[in-house]
């Protein structure tokens, strides 16, 4: 009982300070594939114990979100394997930045490649086309970040690099359910031990 009680606490706001209504914080929701916080608030979570997406081709990721996807920002925690790509090279209106965390990995940025270890930083501006994939003999953990706009702009272009290493579309959509057509849906997962690799 005081465990419900301090929920229904939590999902208010407390007394205002100065004139100022605080934010609430969000309380947590235990789901079959992790922790979810669905509300509006804040609120901690601890990426090991968020709910995963096993994207197959495209690697592992978390985005924190729960019911209500972020409304200003999108945020993935992504894990990849050596050759896996994050997603379809792509251009967008919005801006879209990246941090490898740990690991190597693989940038095709506007035709060219780049080689990236932990802690290099990718910026995006809008309409750049853009995708980074797994590299090296190990898993990479990346963090995405990118302003949300909506869903409308975002460009898929045919780019034979991108071809040539499994991260493009044969013919140029702006409509991510064709470009994504070939592959299998993403399906919930947890956390796998192990599956992150040590970020130092």
């Amino acid at each position: 009982m005081k465990e419900d009680s301090d929920r229904e606490m939590n999902s208010y706001s407390r007394p205002a300070v100065d004139g100022r209504r605080l934010t609430p914080e969000v309380p947590l929701r235990e789901t079959k594939y992790g922790l979810v916080a669905d509300g509006k608030g804040w609120f901690v979570i601890n990426a090991r114990e968020s709910r995963w997406r096993d994207a197959g081709h495209f690697g592992l990721f978390c985005n924190f979100e729960g019911k209500r996807r972020f409304r200003q920002l999108g945020i993935n925690l992504n894990v990849l394997q050596p050759g896996q790509p994050m997603g379809l090279y792509h251009r967008e209106r919005a801006q879209e930045d990246f941090l490898v965390l740990a690991g190597e990995c693989l940038l095709i940025v506007e035709g060219e490649e780049r080689n990236l270890h932990a802690w290099d930083f990718v910026h995006c501006p809008a309409e750049t086309d853009h995708m980074i994939l797994g590299a090296g003999s190990g898993p990479a953990v990346v963090l995405a970040v990118g302003a949300r706009r909506g869903r409308k702009g975002v460009v898929y272009p045919v780019d034979a690099l991108a071809l040539a290493h499994g991260a493009g579309v044969e013919q140029e959509t702006t409509r991510p359910q064709e470009a994504y057509a070939p592959f299998p849906a993403w399906a919930r997962c947890r956390y796998r031990e192990g599956s992150l690799p040590t970020l130092d």
